[in-house]
């Protein structure tokens, strides 16, 4: 099957139209939208709690370490969803490369436990 550039012409027009939409409704908000600036209103807010100290301070290393390794070991049940769903359809193929998948998931995880990454103490 081939494709030309005209078969693509709808998916241009759409995701056009859906960036000029965001563009279009960012710019009336920002020059129809009351312009009313205090002391009150510009203070830092978060969830009704107030501010204390500087949002520069350092924070830990191993924060972002154990928020990477999550993401990247929740993402196996996005690849196993879809197999789980056609494992019958897949046979032994299907399952024998599940079983590679998850062999590959828990050395990475071994590793990770074996370097101390998720020990907080250290």
């Amino acid at each position: 099957m081939n494709y030309q550039p005209s078969d693509y012409l709808p998916i241009i027009v759409q995701i056009g139209a859906a960036l000029a939409f965001i563009v279009l409704t960012m710019v009336a908000t920002h020059w129809l939208g009351p312009k009313r600036h205090s002391k009150a209103k510009d203070d830092v807010f978060e969830c009704g709690i107030e501010s204390v100290g500087n949002a520069r301070t350092p924070i830990s290393v191993k924060y972002f370490l154990v928020a990477i390794l999550f993401v990247l070991f929740d993402v196996e049940i996005i690849f196993m969803y879809p197999w789980a769903v056609n494992f019958k359809t897949l046979g032994w193929d299907g399952f024998l490369e599940m079983v590679v998948f998850m062999g590959l998931l828990l050395a990475g995880f071994i590793y990770v436990l074996k370097k101390g990454v998720l020990d907080w103490e250290k």
